[in-house]
């Protein structure tokens, strides 16, 4: 089981993300902006960080980028469903370890995190 942040605006997406990740046995803490998941990133310790790159306050690449300065071994997941925002994570692949497009399945969503996680 791992300890999962799960940075994501869309409640609705949030949601379903919180749900999958708890029916695969993680442990999840659920933040709906980028600003708020670096505050909890600097206080609490997770094994694994899943964000949107579209949010308010401070978007996934940006938190992304934040996170490297201080847990460069942490594995980020981006999500979105912008085409040009992909291409930006992917274009950070030495900070970002996977990059899934909404929207996405709980199979999928599970398959990047097992990869990640080498379950």
């Amino acid at each position: 089981m791992a300890r999962i942040l799960v940075a994501e605006d869309n409640d609705s997406v949030r949601e379903y993300v919180e749900r999958g990740l708890k029916s695969f046995d993680h442990s999840v803490v659920c933040v709906a902006d980028g600003g708020t998941a670096l505050h909890t990133l600097q206080n609490e310790d997770f094994d694994l960080l899943i964000t949107d790159i579209v949010m308010p306050v401070m978007d996934g690449i940006a938190l992304a980028l934040s996170v490297a300065d201080f847990k460069s071994h942490m594995p980020i997941i981006m999500m979105s469903g912008y085409a040009i925002e992909r291409q930006r994570a992917y274009n950070l692949q030495d900070l970002i370890t996977e990059v899934i497009s909404k929207p996405f399945t709980l199979a999928e969503l599970r398959k990047a995190v097992d990869k990640i996680l080498g379950v």
